[in-house]
């Protein structure tokens, strides 16, 4: 059934503001219908599996907000997407309120144990761990963060009982799913995680069978979790039984945590205002550090600054003004950004600024760019984090306008290998630098940077236009930008924006998709300097939307197992 301009703008009307809203805004109440016919309303969900939208939509079908949804959808995520994130690890969830226009942002991401230390991943010989020795050790598992910061969204924002959102999850658990070719391949890749006594033990079928697509797999011991989690709360979690079992987890083998309970009871989610820029006729809205929401601000900045819109995406100096934009992001993300109070935020995106960097964009690439001096930046700092692909992304819009926007994880696929009453932990400690230089450097209680932006598009006059996000990795940016631009400038069908070709350019390498771009292109922008070349990991997740003639116009990511799917809810007097 159609959703009509009119009825979209009434879920969505309210007091335009000029900044961000103030942390905390509660949306309890749908806005006064004009008439008193029935209202046609509709819902949206997209994400990375089919039975995570149906628990998200469920749940909007039952009268629950947007970030009740979510919860739902990161407990099915947990169980049939384990590879990308759960509930063992973290995330930044967006919330657009339909009633104020406010944009908020709740951090989960994972915090480093009170007992880290700076050169914790340095080993005896004074140099950096490999990652595959880091990754698969007690020390790479951070705070997870974000069950507590799901739990405090809802309780701000809420419409059902918490207790009343992990049925779908706990009973696919106990019954169990059929495994998807994706997540068949990681269980039997050879990727280090896929094979510790943990994975092995867990995706082992009744007959002594490694798990292949199109196994029934269950999970007792994570429903049973579920049970505790929907009756106690985020206790269930952070304090007794599982959070003695974390502990206990990571602190085994050679490179032990020195994560305490204590580490776990203290945990708190932040509450930040959107980080918000301009962008043609729109206004992106993204977190601020640790995210690097302000790096995907300035490149869009840039770009803007270019001629990439008046071209298209057959047109190599398109894609090369794209990547060499993408190439002076990155300098100044990797220079700037982690959490850390000396991070550029206003002068990264200081229009001067901004217009100094795009004039370095030509029809060619030159070198690979170093980072600029914005207004407020101390000195430049050598950054040496390696942050590998990983993550996942969905879009949620419920009956009243409400949007989440979240991009959540466990860090790399299946987190360390070491998993708690049914989920992964997360290795997200291994998201910091190494060494112990630049602004990503580890200490007691820090937020490791994340690539993760999370987004959602307004109108200028801060009504809803759309939401996007991706995993990825460092190439999330790459990721969303790519999106951002076909959507926008391109003005694709999101589905069509989305599958565009990932370029990701980055120092003196432009890794992407080079077989989806057509060989006359490639050709074309080899000629320029920029030569693609195939990159490596667990590639984009897509998944987003735009509001466009009164109707959802949604996209999954094909690369995925995901879909977006809008219905009707009831009708309401």
């Amino acid at each position: 059934m159609k959703l009509t301009r009119s009825t979209l703008l009434l879920a969505l009307t309210a007091t335009a503001l000029t900044a961000c809203a103030p942390r905390g805004a509660v949306d309890t109440a749908a806005p006064a219908p004009v008439t008193t016919a029935p209202e046609q309303r509709q819902a949206f969900v997209a994400a990375a599996h089919p039975l995570a939208v149906e628990a998200g939509l469920d749940v909007l079908r039952n009268g629950g907000s947007a970030v009740d949804a979510a919860v739902a959808i990161q407990a099915m995520l947990s169980l049939v997407e384990p590879q990308s994130s759960g509930v063992g690890g973290g995330a930044f969830m967006v919330r657009y309120d339909a009633k104020t226009k406010g944009v908020t942002v709740y951090d989960g991401r994972e915090t480093a144990p009170a007992g880290a230390t700076p050169d914790m991943f340095i080993g005896p010989d004074g140099k950096p761990l490999g990652f595959r020795t880091a990754v698969l050790s007690g020390r790479a598992t951070g705070v997870p963060g974000v069950v507590r910061m799901l739990a405090l969204a809802q309780k701000k924002h809420g419409k059902l009982a918490w207790r009343d959102l992990f049925a779908d999850a706990e009973r696919t658990a106990t019954n169990g799913f059929t495994v998807t070719a994706r997540l068949g391949r990681f269980i039997n890749s050879s990727g280090p995680q896929a094979n510790t006594p943990d994975s092995l033990a867990y995706f082992r079928n009744a007959d002594g069978s490694k798990t292949k697509a199109g196994d029934t797999l269950r999970n007792p011991a994570y429903a049973a979790f579920l049970r505790r989690l929907a009756t106690q709360g985020p206790d269930a979690m952070y304090k007794g039984e599982t959070a003695r079992r974390i502990v206990a987890r990571v602190r085994e083998g050679d490179l032990a945590s020195s994560m305490t309970e204590a580490d776990l009871a203290t945990y708190k989610p932040v509450v930040r205002d959107g980080l918000c820029n301009p962008y043609r006729a729109y206004i992106l809205c993204a977190p601020p550090p640790p995210s690097s929401g302000v790096g995907l601000l300035q490149l869009m900045a840039m770009i803007e600054r270019t001629d990439i819109g008046s071209r298209g995406p057959n047109d190599p100096v398109a894609w090369v003004k794209y990547a060499e934009a993408s190439r002076l992001m990155y300098a100044d993300r990797d220079a700037y950004v982690g959490d850390v109070a000396t991070v550029p935020v206003k002068g990264m995106l200081d229009p001067a600024y901004v217009a100094s960097r795009a004039a370095l964009i030509g029809d060619r690439a030159g070198p690979a760019p170093q980072a600029g001096t914005p207004p407020g930046a101390v000195t430049a700092r050598i950054d040496a984090t390696n942050e590998v692909p990983g993550t996942s992304h969905f879009v949620v819009i419920d009956g009243e306008g409400n949007a989440v926007s979240m991009t959540t994880t466990v860090e790399s696929f299946f987190g360390t290998g070491r998993m708690v009453d049914g989920f992964f932990l997360n290795n997200q400690m291994t998201d910091f630098s190494f060494v112990p230089k630049g602004p990503n450097v580890i200490a007691p209680g820090k937020r490791p940077r994340s690539s993760m932006v999370p987004t959602v598009i307004l109108r200028q006059d801060r009504s809803l236009a759309g939401a996007i996000g991706s995993p990825g990795g460092n190439a999330i940016l790459g990721y969303v930008s790519k999106a951002l631009v076909g959507m926008i400038d391109w003005k694709l069908p999101v589905a069509d924006a989305i599958a565009l070709p990932n370029l990701i350019a980055r120092g003196s390498s432009f890794n992407g998709e080079a077989d989806k771009f057509s060989p006359e292109l490639r050709a074309a922008m080899a000629e320029r300097g920029v030569t693609v070349r195939g990159g490596t990991g667990e590639d984009s997740g897509l998944h987003g939307v735009m509001i466009r003639d009164g109707r959802f116009d949604g996209g999954a990511d094909p690369r995925r197992d995901g879909v977006a799917k809008t219905i009707t809810l009831p009708t309401r007097k």
